[in-house]
């Protein structure tokens, strides 16, 4: 017998709660297979087995909090699982009535599994929705052929109407009583945090109650920057494989801003200042548990393309649930865009323990003064700089957010930035 245990994920993190199981009682598992999914306060993690055999039991359960160097489950290496010879005792007893049911197997996988006591089949996105709404999948129907329950089956089932159909013998009293009502008998829905999303949530009530937080607003004129993207997008992509957006462009004036005004690239760490001489810019981006920070490491070293690249390869990764602990750790800087949603303007929380974040926003045409005597629309975006007050004075962050609105405004001046 070999042990699957859970390993060290990371110097900060301790635990992680089981997401889905990989690997059945009964499975063949080879050595280097995955086996289990694990969700922890900043990724997921898919442990291995370090053993060949039969995956014999598993000791946590979806949904349950495991601890570093925990044994989840044990492979019999010897290749036999525990439950074959209780089928074999079974199989003379009553051969006829086994018949039926394994012809069942291919035709019917969902009304199997639902009264088999076996795992439904379910997508990994059916799965995390189902835990997040509490909903057991054996009782969510599905109209697929093969029996494979979808995101959209678990969106459209209703846990009360599931719960009148199981008990026919009262449809007045389960009518009556929704999951849970509030004063006034109105229904409301509970609904567990997930564990990035309580790790997100306990992070920005840390950091406003830590740290002396201000924000700082200006409006960028992003005529040139548009001017100069349209002109030269395509040949961009044909040289590059990858789109020029505005991201690249603000990540370069942020690292040059960051230059001239250092002690927005520092940390607090007791009672000293922690002044950082790379530039490991965190971009912010929407995954499905919620907002991550992946890194773009050494931006001041690296061109548009590449920085492009970066970003674009992080986005993926986000959105597939497929972020390495390494691509979120160790940032200078962060950069926020809620203009992708609409955002007009807003005041971004800090990433701690970074001191800065820069919040950019929609881009909206306005009325703007030319000269004394001449008005034109302009497409104009607001910035919004966050910034820890207790080691950042007002005015080096009213300086920084100025150097960015004219590197921006300016962009071909980005070329001539050390």
């Amino acid at each position: 017998m070999a042990d699957i245990i859970v390993p060290e994920l990371a110097e900060s993190i301790t635990e992680g709660t089981v997401a889905q199981w990989l690997k059945q009682p009964g499975d063949t598992v080879n050595k280097g297979d995955y086996v289990v999914e694990l969700e922890t306060d900043k990724v997921n993690v898919e442990i291995i087995s370090e053993h060949s055999g039969v995956l014999q039991e598993i000791k946590a359960q979806e949904g349950d909090t495991v601890n570093v160097g925990e044994t989840i489950a044990i492979v019999n290496e010897s290749g036999q699982a525990a439950p074959a010879p209780e089928k074999a005792e079974e199989k003379p007893e009553a051969p006829k009535a086994e018949q039926p049911k394994a012809e069942d197997q291919p035709a019917q996988p969902a009304a199997e599994e639902k009264t088999g006591g076996q795992r439904p089949i379910a997508s990994p996105a059916a799965r995390k929705l189902a835990r997040e709404k509490g909903i057991d999948l054996s009782q969510v129907p599905t109209a697929d052929p093969l029996g494979r329950i979808r995101t959209q089956d678990v969106e459209s089932f209703n846990p009360n109407q599931a719960k009148q159909q199981a008990q026919p013998q009262k449809p007045a009293a389960a009518a009556s009583k929704p999951a849970e009502q509030q004063a006034g008998g109105k229904e409301v829905e509970r609904i567990k945090m997930s564990r990035r999303r309580q790790t997100i949530a306990n992070r920005l009530v840390e950091v406003q109650q830590t740290a002396a937080m201000l924000t700082t607003f200006n409006e960028v004129d992003m005529t040139n920057v548009m001017n100069l993207r349209k002109k030269r997008k395509d040949k961009f992509f044909e040289e590059n494989d990858v789109k020029l957006g505005f991201m690249s462009f603000f990540t370069k004036a942020v690292v040059a801003a960051l230059k001239k005004n250092p002690y927005l690239n520092a940390e607090i760490q007791g009672n000293e200042i922690v002044l950082k001489k790379f530039y490991d810019i965190g971009i912010a981006v929407s995954a499905p548990e919620g907002l991550v920070v992946p890194v773009v490491r050494d931006a001041d070293r690296k061109n548009f393309a590449e920085i492009e690249k970066d970003i674009m390869d992080l986005a993926i990764k986000a959105r597939d649930n497929k972020l390495a602990l390494s691509d979120l750790q160790g940032g200078s800087f962060t950069i926020t865009n809620g203009g992708v949603f609409g955002s007009m303007m807003s005041t971004p929380i800090l990433n701690g323990p970074q001191v800065g974040i820069l919040g950019m926003h929609s881009i909206q045409l306005r009325p703007v003064a030319i000269d004394a005597e001449r008005m034109e629309n302009r497409p104009m975006m607001y910035i919004a700089l966050s910034y820890d007050h207790r080691i950042v004075d007002g005015k080096e962050a009213v300086t920084f957010l100025k150097r960015v609105k004219e590197l921006i405004e300016d962009p071909e001046s980005l070329l001539f930035e050390a």
